[in-house]
């Protein structure tokens, strides 16, 4: 059996990823938080006994010691915001011998992970951040079409959101930069603009049709310009399913950027429990795209535009399909490489979709 500890396991997408990590045969899965009662509560919702759910709290200093005591063989580390934290758990895991999988989005913690690198090769356990659908669904998509480019130019991608309003912490993340500056490669130059500005309209496929999207800062915007160095373009947009909703942030990231108030910290709360009182009135369905152009190995210009199609509110279940995925790989004995990086070349779209086959999540190849 591979023991597994999630962090945040009963939060918005720890109890998604261990819904699926309790189907796993090989799998003993331990669901660990502050709260030990909502912990307990998880763990026998999913038919698990009563001493999976556990009190662990990722900030105390006698981490390591608690997962070698448990016998960790992976942590996966889902308790956001990772903006601004340090990398405590992940040292914590590394110390204790086991695998670390986060699902951060905060653009420089996924990046920095690779300062862990020397330790983690000593221990020989794997490290990534960012096992999320940015970068390592996005990645994997690139990846997948780049034998198709002789030269690729530009990456333009972004996700627009369903109804289903994400956990506290992650708007805490995603809000936190908004109407603050951002530093993107355009052109072949790095230009400044701000979280949630820059609005756009894309038209996903049906069912998901035409999105209001805004700039938001993401580990891509530092990590595919090294992973891609022809490319002179790297954006990403993201929306939500209520264009009212959207509007409203764009305003907000607006006042924002004029210094006529500091941050959206203040309005999360209320956003958050307004957000869940409009699910019912907002699309069920969401998408993401991945947009890339370039010159193909003929010399020809060349575009392609991959799509992913979540509905019945499942799209909270795709930025899950990493730590899932690499969860199964670890479980089954399958070796990935020792050391510490952002999470990007550890699956392929294939690897990655099958985490997410119990759900309505639908792939549109170019």
């Amino acid at each position: 059996m591979h023991t597994i500890l999630v962090l945040g396991g009963y939060g918005f997408f720890g109890k998604r990823i261990c819904q699926s990590l309790a189907r796993m045969a090989n799998v003993y899965l331990l669901i660990a938080g502050r709260d030990a009662t909502k912990a307990q509560a998880t763990a026998q919702a999913l038919g698990l006994n009563l001493n999976q759910g556990l009190a662990i709290d990722a900030n105390n200093s006698d981490l390591a010691s608690r997962l070698s005591t448990l016998k960790v063989d992976t942590v996966i580390h889902t308790a956001g915001p990772f903006q601004g934290q340090d990398y405590h758990v992940a040292r914590a895991a590394i110390a204790a011998g086991a695998n670390y999988i986060d699902l951060a989005d905060g653009r420089e913690f996924v990046r920095g992970i690779e300062q862990l690198d020397a330790l983690a090769k000593q221990r020989n356990v794997c490290v990534t951040s960012g096992a999320s659908s940015l970068p390592a669904l996005s990645s994997a998509v690139i990846d997948r079409y780049l034998h198709r480019f002789k030269r690729l130019d530009s990456i333009r991608h972004g996700i627009g959101s369903g109804a289903r309003a994400p956990g506290v912490a992650t708007m805490t993340g995603v809000f936190g930069y908004c109407g603050k500056p951002i530093l993107q490669l355009e052109d072949g130059k790095w230009k400044t603009t701000y979280g949630w500005l820059d609005l756009l309209r894309y038209r996903f496929p049906s069912p998901v049709g035409a999105r209001l999207l805004g700039r938001c800062d993401v580990p891509d915007l530092t990590l595919f310009p090294s992973r891609y160095p022809d490319v002179k373009t790297v954006t990403f947009h993201a929306g939500f399913a209520s264009a009212t909703g959207h509007l409203f942030v764009w305003v907000a990231a607006q006042l924002v950027r004029l210094k006529l108030i500091s941050n959206l910290t203040k309005l999360i709360a209320p956003l958050h429990t307004i957000s869940h009182w409009m699910e019912s009135f907002v699309s069920d369905k969401g998408g993401m795209f991945v947009c890339l152009e370039g010159i193909d190995v003929n010399g020809k210009q060349l575009k392609l535009a991959w799509h992913l199609i979540a509905a019945q509110n499942h799209g909270p279940y795709i930025p899950c399909g990493a730590a899932i995925a690499l969860s199964k790989k670890l479980a089954s004995g399958d070796q990935l490489l020792h050391g510490a990086i952002p999470c990007m070349g550890l699956l392929t779209v294939a690897d990655y979709l099958a985490a997410l086959n119990d759900y309505d999540v639908q792939e549109l190849q170019p």
